[in-house]
């Protein structure tokens, strides 16, 4: 407990990053790492101070030292070491920074973890960073505010320190963006919930140890009778269906989960019974505004290497980048990214303040989605024939941010969401 306590006081207090690292143990990379975004400083910056440059440089080098060198070999296989990675993370306090000091975390607000999802960026795929987002952001959010101090000890200090990898279970094979529609059922008998049901799309859930799972626990409104609970991936009756072959994400484990009779203490529960339906929106928002940080860094590399790229390929004797349609799109292209970039960092502001920002939170996801598709697709053009391939970033960008328009709430949803809040959806 006391080494968190002083990474928390060495970061607030430090003024250079090498500090932090030295503390956390990640070890320096020899030479500077690439930037591609107009360096900023604390000063110009909209919501980030000196700690949070500091965290992100420290996990940069963390990435370019133990992820970015094997992401070839990950995407390839199918599957990265989740729980390997996550105590690197863990050990160096990247899955629990706005997660309380007393269960591992490093005690600070939210603006942290979305600094920490800009930086996962610059992994070289998809895949790893959105299993790094599911443990930090999405599969615990609502153990750390309504879980007891039991269930905190068990599930969220080993998922923040990397000792256990998480999953969250909530969309099925009939229910995804729908969430009210699960079917998945937890009926309490004495002391324990028996479960039966499936679930589908699971991320890292052929890795996981545990589960943050949505479970209809009684017959009442679909609004009012669901429950979060934490469930061992490990007891009886629990199956890993199979591993499910994607489009993209290729690194992250993804699978189908069927509950045959699986038994689990009712002390298992997340907060109060039937709220686990307003607790699940509540993560969402987190999960949505983690999402969006993530993608923009991406978006920004995808832009840059673009550049770099078509300053060097010629047609017709000149540079790509050299006609007049190219450079005005990827100027169009950039200038979307940077609104983009205000929407998130408005929500944020808005959101450690302690407002509500679900409207924004689901225009900023809605238009990431489709920028996410705008900037693949574009960029991938210019590329020429070496896009069509496996061998840069743009394409595997081009197979990994479709997801952005269907995964945690499809863009239709999203616009449903912000109609309601605009007062235009018909009732």
């Amino acid at each position: 407990m006391a080494l968190h306590v002083l990474r928390l006081k060495v970061l607030f207090n430090s003024r250079s990053f090498y500090k932090f690292t030295s503390l956390t143990g990640v070890r320096s990379l020899s030479g500077k790492p690439e930037a591609y975004s107009a360096p900023e400083t604390a000063g110009d910056h909209l919501i980030y101070t000196q700690e949070h440059f500091a965290l992100k440089e420290s996990l940069r080098k963390l990435i370019d030292k133990e992820i970015n060198p094997h992401v070839d070999k990950w995407e390839a296989e199918g599957k990265f070491p989740a729980l390997k990675i996550f105590k690197i993370l863990g050990n160096a306090g990247f899955l629990g920074v706005n997660k309380p000091i007393e269960y591992g975390g490093l005690g600070l607000d939210f603006s942290f973890s979305v600094a920490v999802a800009e930086e996962l960026g610059n992994i070289r795929c998809g895949g790893v960073p959105m299993a790094i987002g599911v443990q930090s952001d999405m599969a615990t959010p609502a153990l750390a505010r309504f879980g007891t101090d039991e269930l905190k000890k068990e599930f969220l200090l080993p998922s923040i320190m990397g000792d256990k990898v998480a999953c969250l279970g909530v969309s099925e094979a009939g229910a995804g963006s729908d969430v009210s529609s699960i079917k998945t059922k937890a009926v309490r008998k004495g002391d324990e919930y028996v479960i039966n049901g499936g679930k589908m799309w699971i991320t890292n859930g052929a890795q996981a140890d545990w589960m943050c799972l949505l479970a209809n626990t009684s017959d009442g409104p679909p609004h009012r009778n669901k429950s979060l609970i934490c469930l061992p991936m490990n007891l009886p009756g629990v199956h890993i269906a199979r591993k499910i072959d994607k489009l993209g994400m290729w690194s992250s484990d993804t699978a189908e989960v069927f509950f045959d009779d699986v038994r689990v203490p009712c002390m298992n529960l997340i907060g109060e019974e039937g709220m686990g339906f307003t607790y699940q929106m509540l993560q969402f928002q987190e999960e949505r505004l983690w999402a969006v940080a993530n993608v923009i860094t991406t978006m920004d590399n995808i832009i840059q290497e673009t550049i770099q790229y078509t300053q060097q390929r010629k047609i017709f004797k000149q540079p790509v980048l050299h006609h007049q349609s190219v450079h005005f799109r990827l100027a169009e292209l950039q200038t979307e990214v940077e609104l983009l970039r205000s929407l998130l960092y408005r929500a944020t502001a808005m959101y450690i303040k302690g407002n509500d920002v679900t409207k924004l939170a689901s225009m900023a996801k809605l238009k990431a989605g489709r920028l996410a598709r705008e900037v693949s697709d574009s960029c991938l053009q210019y590329w020429g024939g070496m896009g069509y391939t496996s061998d840069v970033l743009v394409s595997r960008f081009y197979r990994d941010s479709r997801l952005m328009s269907i995964g945690a709430g499809a863009d239709e949803v999203m616009l449903g969401i912000i109609c309601k809040y605009m007062g235009t959806l018909p009732k």
